[in-house]
Order: structure tokens, then C-alpha cells, then sequence
């Protein structure tokens, strides 16, 4: 990073001073600690704020259902039939889907669509049936991937693939994967890998490990639960598959809200193609005629199953208004380097060896996530120094066995925070 950070308080301030993106704060509930004072909150990697706006647009739909029930699936403004279709466009945007939006559907959770979706794309022979994923992947990623190698007759034990760090690393090379599918390319037939991944904050080198599955013959697919918000992504550039992620993490949409995915439109328009089929997916100007043949929607609505929470689309479609005012992805991840980058940077000043960074030193091989661990010369266990941050108003996490993970958001978070985080840290240790 060549940014010229400085040292003290005042540099921070003048920094969040400068912030052009500084205002969008302002549109956050930010939670209080017990003496009233604003958090340092470093966890929307886990769960993202509460956009002030939501309310408003959730209000408008109870207010809907109040007042004309049933009939406001077609009535009113934004009727709720076709409510989810006012995503599509800030979500193709957010992902870098084609500008159709064709190839976006905001439906489901995160797991429910990644099952979806193998079942489409994960298609094992006994020649080709094995599923390459990273070691310590996230555990439903990890146990949806088991549970389809066994659907389909396959030991999970010889069927996946794991791709595991070299020694004395923490994160995996774009050039060990291509490694392994030099090696075993030919007997797999899935590459399913994360955006970012959740515990090292390691960003993917989506493009290019996408280029060399497809020079094997191997379907790609990504969960973007950690890069969706937080990532400049072209999906359809890149030819990716399909890809899969939450709404609740950097895009702001609440607990458990509703998962977004992605089919490229190659694979979108093949109405042929093996699917798991519901209503929502089916053909729109026949759908109530409820006859009997599934003709699915061409692009990814036709892997839709049922009619969309409504309340929950609505917090979504306001968090989604929030980051197109913003500009979409690549102002914010222009702050994001940055903040990201002088966090590191003080921590590497003012922490020095006491901590354990796992997260990759280029600012281009992660996200907005910097995941470390406390070294066992320093001030107690790296828990008892969680417990210390969050004594002292600040809310990161704790990911088993020995990590902390700190993500300052740029749509909310200020470089001041991260500066009075490290005087907290070093503090604390």
C-alpha cells in the first residue's frame, strides 16, 4: 500500500474529514455501548448495520397489507408480484451481472440456493464427480458439498477435494490451485470456492481461478457471502457459473434476510437444463393458469421456488438504495483499501509482534477484513483480549480456534475508529 498514513489522532480526523463517502454514516443506526457512546463496530462481516430507511420501506408494504391485503399483490405502488424484480438492477450492479439483470434473483437463503444450484451444475459421472473446495471452508458450504457427493453416491471422504495452504502459510496461492487441477482436473467436477474466505479474509482471484477450472472442463461456482458488498465483482465478465451469497453480512439487509444469486446467461436461457422447480420459476404469463409442465423463466428468476418474503425484500431494496447513492462498489472499495490499509499499518506500528496477522498483505487479495491472532508471549489469551475489546466498546468476533476477526466497513465505519481501536488493542494486550 503506498499510502503515506501518519502516525497520531489528528491524521485520522483529517482523513475522515477528506472522506467523501463520510455522509453515508449518518444513514446507519450505530449501536451504543452501556455508557451511551457510539460502538466501534468492526462485525458487518457477521451482521451488517440497520440502514435508518429501512423502517420506511417496510412500513410502506405493512402498510399495503393492511389496507388492501391480497389485492396488493397487484396494486398499489410496487405491487408485490413482481416486487422482487426491483432488486434485480442495484443487485446486477453490486455483483457485476450482465446490464439485463437477467442473470440475478434475490430469493431464498444462501445454502437453500447453493443446493439449488448443484443440483443444476453439479452433474458427477464415476470418471468425473469430485468437488474441489478450500480446507476450513464455511460449514454449510462444507456440509451442503457432503451431502450432495452422498445424494449422488459418492463417499464425501474420496469425492472432495480439499485445497490446503502450503507450509507455514495461512492462505492459498492462485497458483496451488491451478496445481491441483493440473493434477486432478479431469476427476472433478466442481470448483466451488469463496469470494473471500470467512476466516483468513482472503479474497479469491475469481477470474483467473475461473479460467483455469473451465481449461478443465469443470463447472465453477462461488459463495460471495464474504465479497458481495465488500469486492468490485464481474461475474459475467469473468464467466463465472453461478455464485451464491447472504444479504445480511456487507449488504445491510438484516438477520437471516433473503440470499442472492447468479446464473450466467449462457447457462440462463438453456430452458432444458435439470433444476429443482417451483411456481416462482415458472413461465409469468401462465403461472396462474396452474397447468401442469414447469417452462421456466428464462435466466436465473427461473430457478425461483416461492413467492418472496416481501418485508424482508423491502430492507434489502433499502440497504441496495443506500449503496447506489453511494456509487456502487468502486468508490467504496477505494475507501475500503484505504481503511483497511491504515488499520494494518497501525497495527503493524503500534502492535508490532504481539499479534499474528493471517490476512494477505496485498490490499488486492482481500476484502475490507484483516483476521488475526494474539501471539502467546503477549498479555493473555487471544480471548481474554477479546473480552478486554469489548469492555471497552468495541464489537469484533471470535472464530475457533484462536482468531479475531476486524472488518471496518467503509459505508459506516471512520478512520478515527480505527485509530482509537489500535490504542484499544494495545491496551488490551
Amino acid at each position: 500500500m503506498n499510502e503515506p498514513f501518519q502516525p497520531g489522532r489528528d491524521f485520522a480526523v483529517a482523513l475522515d474529514r477528506g472522506d467523501p463517502l463520510g455522509r453515508f454514516r449518518d444513514e446507519f443506526h450505530i449501536p451504543r455501548s452501556a455508557n451511551g457512546e457510539e460502538e466501534i463496530y468492526f462485525v458487518g462481516n457477521s451482521l451488517g448495520l440497520l440502514p435508518k430507511r429501512v423502517p420506511k420501506y417496510v412500513d410502506e408494504e405493512l402498510e399495503k397489507w393492511k389496507r388492501l391485503a391480497v389485492k396488493a399483490h397487484f396494486s398499489g405502488e410496487n405491487p408485490w408480484m413482481p416486487y422482487h424484480e426491483l432488486l434485480a438492477e442495484p443487485m446486477a450492479r453490486l455483483v457485476g451481472a450482465s446490464a439485463s439483470s437477467s442473470e440475478v434473483v434475490t430469493m431464498n437463503s444462501l445454502t437453500v440456493n447453493l443446493h439449488l444450484m448443484m443440483t443444476t451444475f453439479y452433474r458427477p459421472t464415476r470418471e468425473r464427480h469430485r468437488i474441489l473446495l478450500e480446507e476450513h471452508a464455511f460449514p454449510s458450504d462444507d456440509y451442503a458439498v457432503e451431502s450432495q457427493a452422498i445424494v449422488h453416491g459418492f463417499d464425501p471422504a474420496e469425492a472432495l477435494v480439499r485445497l490446503r495452504p502450503g507450509p507455514g502459510k495461512h492462505t492459498i496461492d492462485t497458483a496451488e490451485v491451478a496445481e491441483v487441477l493440473e493434477r486432478d482436473g479431469k476427476s472433478i467436477a466442481l470448483v466451488l470456492l469463496p469470494g473471500v474466505q470467512y476466516y483468513t479474509g482472503q479474497a479469491f482471484e475469481i477470474e483467473a481461478i475461473t479460467r483455469l477450472a473451465h481449461g478443465k472442463g469443470c463447472v465453477v461456482g462461488f459463495d460471495l457471502a464474504h465479497a458481495a458488498g465488500n469486492l468490485v465483482l464481474s461475474l459475467h465478465e469473468w464467466n463465472v457459473d453461478f455464485a451464491v451469497w447472504c444479504t445480511y453480512k456487507y449488504l445491510n439487509s438484516g438477520p437471516g434476510s433473503v440470499g442472492g444469486c447468479f446464473v450466467h446467461e449462457r447457462h440462463g436461457m438453456q430452458h432444458d437444463l435439470p433444476r429443482l422447480a417451483g411456481w416462482w420459476g415458472h413461465d409469468k404469463e401462465s403461472r396462474f393458469r396452474m397447468e401442469p409442465g414447469f417452462r421456466p423463466i428464462p435466466g436465473a428468476e427461473g430457478w425461483q421456488l416461492s413467492n418472496p418474503p416481501i418485508l424482508s425484500l423491502a430492507a434489502i431494496r433499502a440497504s441496495l438504495d443506500v449503496f447506489m447513492e453511494a456509487g456502487g462498489m468502486e468508490p467504496l472499495r477505494e475507501k475500503s483499501l484505504r481503511l483497511t490499509g491504515y488499520l494494518e499499518w497501525l497495527l503493524q506500528r503500534e502492535i508490532g509482534d504481539a499479534v499474528e496477522i493471517l490476512t494477505p498483505r496485498d490490499p488486492h487479495r482481500r476484502g475490507c477484513q484483516l483476521s488475526f491472532r494474539v501471539k502467546s508471549h503477549s498479555s493473555g489469551s487471544g480471548r481474554t483480549v477479546l473480552e478486554r475489546l469489548e469492555a471497552s466498546g468495541v464489537t469484533c468476533d471470535w472464530r475457533e480456534p484462536d482468531v479475531i476477526r476486524v472488518a471496518p466497513v467503509p459505508l459506516y465505519n471512520r478512520y478515527e475508529e480505527v485509530h482509537r481501536f489500535v490504542e484499544i488493542l494495545r491496551n488490551a494486550l
